[in-house]
């Protein structure tokens, strides 16, 4: 899932740890990842958690490498990808000034850097949401209140008022679910099941499987030019606690940085680079190809270690 601009935080890829014991959301993205203070704790804590288990059959078998010997390296010569679509309109100012300043640094450490573009990306959000809402709402089903969940039928030490109301079983599913749920919950049970339903699969999860391809193949192919790619983490600073909470959609565009990377289903970390004048957290966003967390540890810890805004505090 998509992080703050303050997180050090590393999205896996998919399956490279296990999700055994988590509740799902959208089971085809849902991905375990570190947030720490370094990129150096981040390889730390994947040595011991990535890997395969036999309790979560989409975790793969692949030999890994350790992660903490892609510190302290040289990033001379590393290829970066700077994709033109995440640094289009609608990009606050002073975020792509930040990053921009990022972008120099790295390339005074030795780093080309260039330009590239990936199309679908203007189609990501859509196709993430379709899907990820579509899984929510079938993964939510289970939460009747019955076998998992919440549950309004009361002990016998309590009065009978409860049971009273509950006279059926879609009563007790409605009180369950009206209760235990939130907005943003319902919200995706509602979508979810809209675009699930006779006469909209076909128009919508089926085409948004079929482009979700197209995303990670473009994916696939910048990675065969480039060894990591750098974007914000999000188009606009931090934002006030509640700000948005009553614009849903404003709050699907806030990941419009983030999102891509989930049908892609390559790996992403999340590092700080500066601060606004206003104090506000603004972050980096490091992409590598499948199963190279390894590469975007090396160029994380490369810049913090030229840096020290992972050492900084927002002012709060």
């Amino acid at each position: 899932m998509p992080f703050f601009p303050w997180h050090r935080g590393l999205k896996v890829t998919y399956g490279l740890v296990s999700r055994n014991g988590v509740i799902s959301y959208a089971s085809s993205f849902d991905t375990i990842g570190p947030l720490a203070k370094s990129a150096a704790d981040i390889a730390i804590i994947l040595n011991i958690i990535a890997g395969n288990d036999p309790l979560d059959s989409t975790s793969v078998e692949k030999d890994l490498p350790d992660y903490t010997l892609f510190l302290g390296k040289d990033i001379a010569g590393k290829k970066i990808g700077l994709p033109k679509e995440f640094f289009a309109e609608g990009l606050d100012p002073e975020v792509e000034k930040i990053i921009k300043q990022a972008v120099e640094k790295l390339i005074s450490l030795g780093a080309q850097v260039e330009e590239m573009s990936l199309p679908m990306t203007d189609y990501a959000i859509a196709t993430y949401y379709i899907i990820a809402k579509a899984e929510a709402s079938s993964n939510l089903a289970r939460y009747d209140g019955l076998r998992y969940g919440r549950s309004q039928l009361k002990t016998n030490n309590e009065k009978l008022k409860a049971k009273e109301e509950i006279r059926n079983l879609v009563d007790l599913y409605f009180q369950n679910r009206t209760e235990a749920f939130g907005d943003e919950a319902k919200r995706s049970i509602m979508m979810g099941t809209h675009t699930l339903s006779s006469g909209y699969h076909d128009a919508y999860y089926k085409k948004a499987a079929q482009v979700r391809t197209l995303i990670k193949k473009e994916y696939e192919n910048a990675f065969e030019s480039f060894d990591i790619l750098l974007t914000p983490v999000s188009p606009f600073p931090a934002f006030k606690i509640g700000e948005k909470i009553d614009d849903p959609l404003s709050m699907y565009l806030a990941d419009a940085d983030t999102v891509p990377i989930n049908p892609a289903g390559v790996p992403a970390m999340s590092i700080p680079a500066g601060l606004t004048a206003s104090g506000l957290p603004v972050g980096m966003q490091l992409i590598g190809p499948h199963f190279g967390e390894g590469k975007i540890i090396e160029v994380a810890d490369a810049f913090q270690r030229a840096t020290d805004f992972h050492l900084k505090k927002p002012k709060i």
